[in-house]
């Protein structure tokens, strides 16, 4: 058998390429490296969508895929190198709008400042707007965080805005005062409390 009659040993001998950097040796996927790899200004939010999907369906299917083994600068810096419109395109999805939300409220948990909160005792409801409205609830208690969707105490503030706008607001494009300003946030409760409660997270890149 001559070299040209050898049959491919790999699927990516077959089509001609090597695996990419995401690829690790072994059964799980660097997201990481495929999140820095991907351009999502590229895509049509409709594309953007769907590569989205197609992570969170392998997520599912237990495929090496788990958007929660992403770190915490990528998963920002991913959705920074988005458009409001790839954004508002990606909670408009039902199922993937739970998706990014419980991402987010997780990594919130992760990611309090417990120097800056050590004395901090207060509760923080969350309203969505979109055809649903979803609500969210945030617990701060003396350095820990917690969320979830069930009310569990009178809030301190209640937040109200877009899915995206919230999104853009904890990547650092837009600023969360300045979005109270233009009336993009309705803020019922602690007003200057609100304006400074995402510096209670150390959230990196930002």
């Amino acid at each position: 058998m001559t070299e040209s009659d050898r049959p491919p040993d790999t699927a990516d001998d077959a089509i001609g390429h090597t695996p990419g950097p995401w690829r690790d040796p072994g059964a799980r996927v660097n997201l990481d490296a495929f999140a820095d790899a991907v351009d999502p200004a590229r895509l049509t939010p409709d594309e953007f969508v769907r590569l989205v999907e197609v992570l969170d369906t392998l997520g599912r299917a237990r495929a090496g895929v788990d958007l929660a083994t992403m770190r915490t600068d990528t998963f920002l810096r991913f959705l920074r190198r988005t458009t409001p419109a790839h954004l508002d395109a990606l909670t408009a999805h039902p199922a993937l709008r739970q998706v990014v939300f419980t991402e987010v409220f997780r990594r919130m948990s992760d990611h309090l400042d417990p120097t800056r909160t050590a004395t901090l005792r207060a509760v923080i409801h969350w309203r969505f707007t979109g055809a649903v409205e979803d609500r969210f609830e945030t617990v701060i208690d003396h350095g820990t965080c917690t969320s979830g969707r069930s009310p569990t105490a009178d809030p301190r503030v209640t937040i109200t805005l877009a899915p995206t706008d919230f999104l853009r607001a904890l990547t650092g494009e837009v600023n969360l005062p300045l979005l109270f300003l233009t009336g993009k946030v309705r803020v019922k409760g602690d007003l200057p409390f609100a304006a400074t409660l995402i510096a209670h997270f150390d959230l990196p890149g930002r």
